[in-house]
């Protein structure tokens, strides 16, 4: 009775998304206030009824009723608990699930904390949020049933867990993943909605902003957790593949980051209005072709849920609805809200908007080498692979591009701006970062390295430039006589996802540079050297888990003679799929990994195949990435979006009115 339950609420939360998308709307074309107010009521109960569907579906699992299924196929009575509960989303039906949870969750907040919103932008949000909602539960109605019933041949037991999925990161990657890509769709409705108006200015901006940072955050930290989750977990010792799923993600988080700038270039100037919105239609787009990618059966990957052509077609209809409209939306509007505020090519505006050039480059590049493969297969043209010496080729150059003009963006200034100001105030940290990055390679390496040298050069560069930009204004606010609580919050975040930035400079090039990986045949009582480090095989013995069980090794690490650390890797057998999955064992610190992973059974067992790594400074990437993600959210606290919300005055027309 509890599936059907849920699936009731889901079919109810279709009516309810239906409403929304069509009722505000109409409403503030013809002036209706009624029509427009229905709007927040609207979306708020379409999350109530989604978020019932979704608890139904999780009862389901934790109960182990393998009746419906989703469960059957996904579960079994021998998981742990918390497994049972991410083994939800962990697949296609139960995924899309959370996303609509997340789209209707996304939409419950703006209905929620924009009630200051002048009535006709947000009923047009919100029924442009319907819209999204409208498209994604159809396709979960009529193509992906989440409740589908096995009557009357009910299993006695699940078939289990996919067991690469059987880890805590199963838990948090997925839905804060999904938080950031569904986050774009509220920029994406703030955008249409101002495109509706026939107004973009500093107002719209300032709303859409706070939106599209939390989003970006959302996406940064799941990114950041998918990262780690496929280093200790495929056994295999790497942090980033360019897989075409991982690129799915990576791709709205490029176009996010414009986004991001650009948006704070229209609030501030009311410069690059009809750019913005095009990045605000493009990012989402991006974040709906991933969703394509991961379900159509296009590709193949250890990260893709579905393989169904007709789940691949309906999706992309929709890409092809929401795009088109969007884009036809654009091209009538977009003439009409073009920026006509000048600036110098020497000044904060000109740097920003080469910080879009350049992100916009790199996602093209990116979406180019993932659809390649795909399109050459359609056209019969034969069957090619894009692999990471592509994007490393064009990705890494325009990174390094990027960075020199990172740190001098903060210190320019609006309008216009003079390089000779910008020397006086960065060439101490310049010259630092050069002296820094001479030195490191042969401190650390004990010899030239011509990358190395470069990385932290340019981080070094953008650390520094913007350590000092923040002395000079803590200097400035002492001498008015304010404290550090002068600078806005939006600083603050700033600064943070700037230095996470150069952080993970540094870390994604001196573990590509000075990793040490050996793949060895140890018996147990064998010792290798690897880095420096003594790796002594002591034992193998049995281990029986919950749900699998497994042989696992016992390994002493020694440095100097000393013990560093006791490590136990695993080779697992998973009891109800018969799968074999690595289970591989890590000495983390702040400063390098000690990475052990088995391999097979050599000599029927005698011997083992044994994967030993020295990875130093890779904890930086995932340090980074964090520190970029908390600079996003910190910018939520910034006064500015609190004194909008406070300001806003009631519309005269059907354009957006804002003070």
């Amino acid at each position: 009775m509890i599936p059907e339950f849920g699936h009731f609420a889901l079919i109810l939360s279709l009516g309810l998304a239906l409403l929304l998308s069509i009722v505000p709307l109409l409403g503030s074309f013809r002036g209706d206030q009624k029509a427009m107010a229905m709007a927040p009521s609207l979306a708020i109960g379409q999350f109530v009824f989604v978020g019932i569907a979704f608890g139904c579906l999780v009862w389901s699992f934790i109960a182990d009723d393998f009746s419906v299924a989703l469960v059957a196929n996904n579960s079994n009575s021998l998981m742990p608990a918390a497994l049972k509960f991410a083994a939800t989303w962990g697949n296609h039906e139960g995924s899309m699930v959370l996303w609509i949870l997340f789209l209707s969750g996304w939409t419950a907040a703006v209905a929620v904390f924009s009630t200051a919103l002048p009535l006709v932008l947000l009923s047009r949000v919100l029924s442009v949020l319907g819209f999204v909602a409208v498209g994604f539960l159809l396709f979960s109605l009529l193509t992906s049933n989440p409740f589908e019933r096995l009557l009357p041949g009910v299993p006695q037991d699940g078939a289990d867990l996919n067991p690469l999925l059987q880890d805590p990161g199963m838990i948090i990657h997925p839905p804060l993943l999904y938080m950031g890509y569904v986050g774009f769709s509220v920029a994406f409705a703030f955008a249409i909605a101002a495109l509706m108006g026939g107004r973009l200015d500093a107002s719209w901006a300032r709303w859409s902003r706070p939106w599209t940072n939390a989003a970006w955050a959302f996406l940064s930290i799941g990114i950041m957790l998918g990262s780690w989750w496929a280093y200790y977990e495929l056994g295999w010792g790497g942090w980033w593949f360019w897989d075409p799923v991982e690129n799915a993600s990576f791709m709205p988080w490029l176009a996010g980051t414009a986004l991001i700038h650009s948006l704070a270039v229209t609030e501030k100037r009311g410069l690059f209005r009809s750019w913005t919105v095009l990045l605000a239609i493009f990012a989402f787009s991006l974040s709906l072709l991933g969703t394509f990618l991961v379900r159509s059966g296009v590709l193949t990957s250890v990260h893709a849920f579905a393989a169904d052509p007709a789940r691949g077609v309906f999706i992309l209809a929709f890409l092809g609805i929401v795009v088109g409209g969007s884009l036809t939306l654009y091209a009538l509007r977009a003439p009409a809200v073009q920026s006509r505020i000048g600036f110098e090519w020497i000044s904060r505006e000109s740097l920003l908007l080469l910080n879009n050039v350049v992100f916009l480059v790199a996602t093209l590049t990116v979406l180019f080498g993932t659809l390649f493969p795909l399109i050459t297969d359609a056209l019969q043209l034969g069957k090619y692979s894009v692999g990471p010496p592509y994007f490393n080729a064009v990705f890494l150059p325009l990174m390094a591009l990027l960075i020199p003009f990172m740190g001098v963006g903060p210190t320019s200034r609006w309008k216009r701006d003079a390089t000779r100001r910008w020397v006086q105030e960065l060439a101490a940290p310049a010259i630092a970062a050069l002296v820094i990055g001479l030195v490191f390679p042969f401190v650390y390496g004990g010899e030239f390295n011509l990358w190395v040298m470069l990385a932290v050069i340019l981080a070094g560069w953008l650390a520094l430039a913007m350590l000092r930009d923040f002395a000079i204004r803590v200097r400035n606010a002492a001498s008015l006589g304010a404290g550090l609580r002068r600078l806005p919050a939006s600083y603050w975040g700033m600064q943070a996802a700037h230095l996470g930035f150069a952080i993970t400079v540094v870390g994604v090039v001196l573990v590509s540079q000075y990793a040490v990986e050996r793949d060895l045949k140890m018996s147990p009582g064998d010792v290798e050297e690897v880095a420096g480090y003594s790796f002594a095989f002591n034992s193998l013995e049995p281990v029986q888990g919950p749900n699998y069980v497994a042989d696992g090794a016992n390994f002493t690490v020694l440095r100097d003679g000393k013990p560093v650390a006791v490590l136990q890797p695993q080779k697992r057998r998973y009891l109800a799929s018969g799968q074999i999955m690595t289970e591989a064992a890590i000495d983390a610190g702040a400063f390098r990994d000690i990475f052990i992973a088995m391999g097979e059974p050599l000599e029927n067992g005698r011997a083992w195949a044994i994967r030993l790594h020295y990875k130093p400074f890779v904890r930086w990437i995932w340090a980074g990435a964090i520190a970029m993600a908390l600079g996003g959210f910190l910018t939520l606290a910034d006064r500015r979006y609190r004194r909008a919300r406070q300001s806003v005055t009631a519309p005269t027309g059907g354009g957006l009115e804002a003070a």
